[in-house]
């Protein structure tokens, strides 16, 4: 990885921090507006639940979500101030249904203590003043004038420090706070103040209340005619106003949230630390309180937040488990609860630990958190691609083929299901109890292969065997008319729509028939050289019954050709290469766009362009999709067409602005797939994969799918193990008991079902700290190693721990050796054999020894001081790299020689660190508690040992996260030829739910990004005002730096989301048109769509691109024509270096202009050949079977590509000498990479070029070309080419 980086979410923020409600879109419109740390979510209350209206980026951190109505508006604004000391007020415009900013400011001050109680922002009822707590013993206020503008802000100085809650009161003709803090003696006050603008100073306010609840840290302001305040304490909670002192004593609990139920603030609901939902009210008679009355109502996710909507449904906002949509009931369940939870809404925060697995084995990792706190632990399995939800299943073993057919053409639903084995053919259909069960259909053949089906005009269904096409009536299931095959012939491979039918038989022949009111009529018969592999005539066009063009695989060549029908005219061949045969053909339209799609046995997949008028095929692009022959089936998704493809590795195509896309499917090995649209199983797929036929619903496209395993516990940290096929855990769960005690827990899952294997209870006091699976040297076993540490409530410090290494057998944790220690095993390595721990201050090695009793110990090696605490360890070889409490990182070696461990370089700048990360050999990452990401370098090469010892900052980024935990690993599946299988990337997760994944990129990559970045910046304002510049700026308590060496993905990848004047005006800062960018397929559009990359267009295909490899959009997208490496696919601004791959001369019924090439091999001899114009050197030569680049034997991988790295430049081999240097001063210049690449060829000359970079032009019209006696057949940078 390199110090350049790219930085996305692939997961936003879940964890719900605020919630308001009001009529913000509208005055007739309730909306309940959210805020997720760092976005904006609002949503619109309608009968059918909430309807997500906006969800955007904030350029902060939200302290502060309050809704407030001006003097004279009809609706609400809305009131943000951010932990940066920023605020805006936003206000919704109905015509353009966008948020505009109606005032912005900073409210920042040069001096003052940052209150360590939180930001606290409260809004006047009678909206005179914004009151913000900010710094420990100031009050800001900022006041409205009298048409609702606000004026200039000052301070009023508070004589409170400890500052719990601040609350504007109702009902007081001046504007007034109650102030509840907490004295020097620990005890607990209410003091209120009225605020007058005149003097800019308070005045005493009419009540005070002394010595409340120690717990007291809550206050509620009471709306009129009632007025007053509640505070909230864990044990009382009390009214207080002028006139009244009213209070109750409740059970022992700390409440985290309330909101208000009445208009009047007669009821409210209360929510505490351990998901409980109180309802209390406040007695009164007329405008005189009497008392209070609390009641128990139910459990729910422990609130952060509570807004009640309206008709006695609540939103309740959590950052430890799923926010919830509920309902009060006014009778309790079985259970006494009156809650019912009608939705639930995915919170992954706060993410303490996750690990990286391939659960499915299929080459895709998926992240496994360890989620939520408390009662609402939970782990969660985070996968992209799509899901498959199982609605029922048989066991149907052998299955060749499934269609599903109608009983009437206009039916709406599906009646059978017909599924073809080796021998037979059996005709399913739904029962009354939705049940499927065998039925026939008496005009189809049951005791033979059926080789395809159809549902056929005039009411009829066409099943096509290897002897007969047989016509059936679908009402009356009797024969109408049947096709017999020629005597001596099979039908080998068919296919069929509505009113065609196209079958092949042995000997090469190709027969087309129409389908009439119980006719069958043979109007074509073709004799082909080669025997057909695949067909298809789906139709493409405006008649859904009828296709113009069929497109058939051939064997012996392997090629694809175009046929008009109905006369089977040839007008298109394509030769596929290489010795893989097409397997299955498909025409499809995406987003008006034709396209062929052909699946070879050997799992790659290639996609054409198709002009239906000429059959011309164009922008050939080839991907790997899995290792075993490819079935390709249409379906259709929300009035989408998308395309799914059965094979080891199933995945869905589709189209994306009018780039297709291809998402993994979360099944194994599906061999056929076919819709299935019943009544009982509407919009399903039926799907036959491991010796069984399943039914079930497809998730959304294009989204991350979230599995929850609830545990009801704390689960700290998480690690897995391949080779038992389990998850080890160390947990902790609260006991309800007279005072609430923990326990914790090592506890083994299976890695398949999750279900709880085994417990390993953990003494009193101590902690699970730290797991890690691993081997030693000299054991075969694979272990499970425990830190752990005694939290003793006398220390301040840890002073004890214990290693404990497990092993599991019959699914079982066996402790096996344990390890005293003096304090906290923070964290776990597996190093050389040997484990490394840090405890405290300490980096201390371990090997494991065998004992004469033949068992097994840890004994020390040695170990390394000089830490304040080592928190985060990562190993590299040797190498050794600590994130420490203050000290930021700090990188040791372990010295086999000697048996110690040293320190060779740090960073001397104070950090608190979050996590560290590993880079490469000597660039290191780290996240601190002021939400920065940082890289550091080391400089091994220095000339001085202070140079060496001494690490530079080389990069700096403001994520706003709090990042717990890095791992390097990828969301997407690693296809070995994939442009994205090159990218290093590592995953974080964070306290507020996100998955980030950070990659690395080329500085030449990483400069041209910058300036994208940079330009969007000037088109892209942020909401409220706030500046994206500043908020990606690197800051701390001692200073702010502008980013550095990181870009906002994010940012980049919201370009395909803008409208089309942002894009001209982002062009125009880039100095590039529009129409060079993106290919305009609808004018009309409200938005660009993104073109194919080719030489001049790649350039704003590339943000979404990076977002399927970094998995913010997660899926794959196949940008080129043949394998290339991610630099020349993607960055590389020169169109010699975006060469198309051509397999024809003919373009639209004309010949394309060709040149004269001479070629002299290594003995003099000339080869003379017609090149098109356009085509490279290379392509030239292969065509012409010229032994450019040392072409192999035909059985060598070699002989399948275009050169070794196929035109990546990632090699060397097709070298090429220009004779005569009046043509070389012709050719364009050549690129750094091409001369990197020279550098390494062999018998280099002055004009000598690489054959791929040298394109057919009329100006180079007999060029002579020399081809050297020997080539380095190498690739650079690990490029590994793989065989078509």
């Amino acid at each position: 990885m390199s110090v350049w980086n790219y930085v996305v979410t692939a997961q936003k923020p879940t964890s719900v921090t605020h919630s308001c409600v009001g009529n913000f879109t509208s005055p007739q419109e309730l909306n309940l507006i959210i805020a997720k740390c760092t976005r904006i979510e609002i949503h619109l209350l309608t009968p059918q639940g909430l309807q997500a209206i906006l969800d955007v980026p904030l350029y902060g951190r939200i302290a502060t979500l309050e809704l407030f109505r001006p003097h004279g508006e009809t609706q609400d604004f809305l009131f943000i101030a951010t932990e940066g000391y920023k605020f805006c007020v936003l206000q919704w415009d109905s015509d353009s249904s966008e948020l505009i900013t109606r005032a912005m400011g900073d409210v920042s001050d040069r001096i003052g203590r940052q209150t360590d109680n939180g930001q606290i922002g409260i809004i006047d009822p009678d909206c005179r003043f914004i009151g913000l707590h900010l710094y420990d013993g100031l009050f800001k206020v900022v006041p409205f004038d009298n048409k609702g503008q606000l004026k200039e802000a000052y301070n009023i100085r508070l004589e409170e420090l400890q500052v719990l809650d601040i609350k504007f009161l109702y009902g007081c003709a001046k504007p007034t706070i109650a102030v509840l803090y907490q004295d020097n003696k620990d005890a607990r006050h209410v003091k209120t103040y009225e605020v007058s603008q005149k003097e800019k100073d308070f005045v005493e306010g009419p009540w005070s209340q002394n010595n409340l609840d120690n717990g007291a840290d809550l206050l509620i302001p009471v709306p009129s005619p009632l007025c007053g305040v509640l505070i909230i304490g864990e044990e009382t909670i009390v009214y207080c106003s002028a006139n009244a002192l009213k209070a109750i004593p409740i059970r022992s609990s700390i409440t985290k949230a309330y909101g208000r139920v009445d208009v009047d603030g007669s009821r409210y609901l209360l929510g505490d630390h351990a998901g409980l939902i109180h309802l209390l009210v406040i007695t009164h008679e007329k405008e005189k309180v009497t008392g209070l009355k609390i009641e128990l109502l139910g459990e729910t996710s422990i609130a952060s937040t509570i807004s009640y909507l309206d008709n006695a449904v609540v939103f309740i906002g959590s950052s430890y488990g799923d926010s919830q949509l509920i309902k009060l009931n006014m009778q309790p369940d079985a259970n006494g609860s009156y809650v019912e939870i009608i939705e639930q809404y995915v919170n992954l925060g706060p993410i303490v630990d996750f690990c990286v697995v391939d659960l499915e084995r299929q080459g895709q990792g998926q992240v496994v958190t360890c989620s939520g706190a408390y009662k609402d632990g939970s782990l969660r399995i985070v996968r992209n691609g799509i899901g498959i939800n199982e609605q029922a299943s048989v066991e149907l073993p052998g299955i060749k083929g499934m269609w599903s057919l109608k009983s009437s053409i206009d039916e709406a639903f599906d009646t059978f299901l017909v599924v073809s084995f080796i021998s037979e053919t059996r005709i399913l259909a739904m029962n009354i109890e939705d049940e499927l069960e065998d039925t026939e259909i008496e005009g189809f053949l049951s005791q033979v292969q059926t080789l395809f089906c159809h549902d056929a005009v005039y009411n009829q269904l066409v099943q096509i065997t290897s002897n007969s096409v047989r016509l059936v009536s679908s009402t009356t299931r009797q024969l109408r008319n049947k096709w017999d095959a020629p005597a001596g012939f099979t039908v080998n491979v068919a296919t069929a729509n509505a009113s065609q039918v196209l079958l092949a038989t042995g000997g090469g022949h190709l027969v087309y028939i129409e389908i009439g009111d119980g006719t069958l009529t043979e109007v074509k018969h073709a004799q082909l050289e080669y025997e057909v592999s695949c067909l298809d005539i789906n139709p493409t066009g405006d008649n859904p019954n009828y296709s113009q063009l069929a497109a058939v695989g051939m064997w012996t060549d392997i090629s694809v050709r175009i046929f008009v029908l109905p006369d089977l005219t040839l007008i298109t061949k394509e030769q596929l290469g290489g010795e893989i045969i097409p397997r299955s053909v498909l025409l499809c339209a995406f987003e008006g766009i034709s396209y062929l799609l052909c699946a070879l046995g050997d799992g790659h997949l290639l996609n054409f362009q198709l002009d239906t008028r000429t059959g011309e095929l164009r922008d050939r692009k080839k991907v790997s999709l899995g290792t075993q022959p490819i079935t390709l089936r249409t379906f259709s998704s929300k009035s989408a067409t998308h395309v799914f493809a059965a094979s080891d590795r199933p995945s869905v195509i589709y189209s994306n602005n009018k780039k297709l896309i291809y998402s993994n499917v979360n099944l194994k090995e599906v061999s056929h797939m076919c819709p299935f649209n019943s009544g009982a199983f509407p919009d399903s797929l039926a799907i036959a994969r491991e010796g069984e036929l399943t039914i079930g619903t497809i998730d959304e496209i294009q989204k991350l799918h979230i599995r929850t395993i609830p545990i009801g516990e704390h689960a700290r940290r998480i690690c897995h193990q391949e080779q038992t096929r389990t998850f080890a855990i160390c947990s902790l769960r609260n006991q309800p008991s007279g005072e609430e005690s923990e326990m914790h827990f090592v506890r083994l899952l299976d890695d398949r079902d999750f279900e709880f294997l085994a417990t390993y209870p953990l003494d009193a006091f101590e902690y699970g700290c730290s797991i890690l699976s691993c081997s030693f040297t000299d054991d075969k076993n694979v272990y499970y190693c425990v830190g752990t540490s005694y939290v003793l409530p006398e220390e301040n410090e840890p002073t004890k721990g214990r290693i404990l290494v497990f092993v599991v057998e019959e699914g079982k944790l066996q402790l096996v050796a344990e390890k005293e220690t003096k304090g906290s095993v923070y964290s776990l390595n597996a190093f050389n054999g040997k484990l490394l721990a840090a405890i405290n201050q300490k980096i201390q090695l371990y090997k494991w020894t065998l004992r004469d009793d033949g068992t097994r110990e840890l004994q020390s090696e040695c170990g390394h001081h000089g830490h304040i605490l080592a928190l985060y360890v990562q190993t590299r070889g040797d190498f050794i790299v600590v994130g420490d409490l203050m000290k930021s990182i700090s990188l040791l070696i372990y010295k086999h020689e000697e048996g110690a461990i040293e320190e060779i370089a740090r960073d001397y700048n104070a950090s608190w660190m979050t996590a560290v990360g590993i880079l490469d050999d000597d660039t290191y990452l780290g996240a601190d508690n002021c939400y920065n990401l940082f890289t550091v370098k080391r400089h091994s090469e220095a000339a001085t040992d202070e140079e060496r010892c001494r690490m530079e900052v080389v990069g700096e980024y403001h994520i706003g996260e709090f990042v717990n935990r890095f791992r390097h690993g990828s969301l997407v599946m690693r296809l070995p030829d994939s442009e994205t299988s090159q990218i290093p990337t590592m995953i974080f997760g964070t306290v507020n739910g996100v998955i980030g994944v950070m990659a690395s990129l080329p500085q030449e990559q990483y400069a041209f990004l910058e300036k994208l970045q940079t330009s969007m910046r000037k088109v892209i304002k942020g909401v409220g005002g706030l500046s994206h510049e500043q908020w990606r700026s690197f800051k701390n308590e001692k200073r702010s730096a502008d980013a550095r060496s990181f870009l906002d993905g994010d940012l980049i990848e919201s370009f395909m989301d803008m409208s089309r004047r942002k894009m001209e005006e982002i062009s125009k800062e880039m100095d590039v048109q529009v129409e060079e960018l993106c290919k305009r397929k609808h004018l009309a559009a409200p938005r660009s769509s993104c073109s194919s990359i080719g030489s001049q267009d790649w350039v704003f295909a590339l943000p979404k691109v990076i977002s399927f490899i970094f998995g913010s959009l997660f899926a794959i997208a196949v940008t080129q024509t043949q394998t290339r490496t991610f630099q020349q696919a993607f960055f590389s601004n020169n169109h010699n270096l975006c060469t198309s791959f051509s397999t024809s001369s003919e373009k639209s019924g004309e010949e394309t202009e060709k040149i004269n090439v001479i070629f002299v091999d290594k003995d003099g001899e000339e080869n003379h050949i017609k090149v098109p114009v356009g085509m490279n050197i290379l392509e030239a030569a292969h065509e012409n079977d010229i032994e450019l680049e040392g072409k192999a034997p035909f059985s060598s991988i070699s002989f399948f590509l275009l050169g070794a790295c196929e035109c990546s430049l990632a090699c060397s081999t097709c070298h090429v000498i220009v004779m005569d240097t009046e043509y070389y001063n012709k050719l364009e210049e050549p690129t750094d990479e091409e001369n990197d690449m020279l550098d390494l060829a062999f018998a280099l000359t002055e004009t000598s070029r690489l054959g791929c970079q040298v394109i057919a032009k009329p100006e180079i019209d007999g060029i002579r070309l020399a081809i050297p006696s020997a080539t380095r057949n190498f690739a650079v940078d690990g490029f590994v080419p793989k065989p078509h």
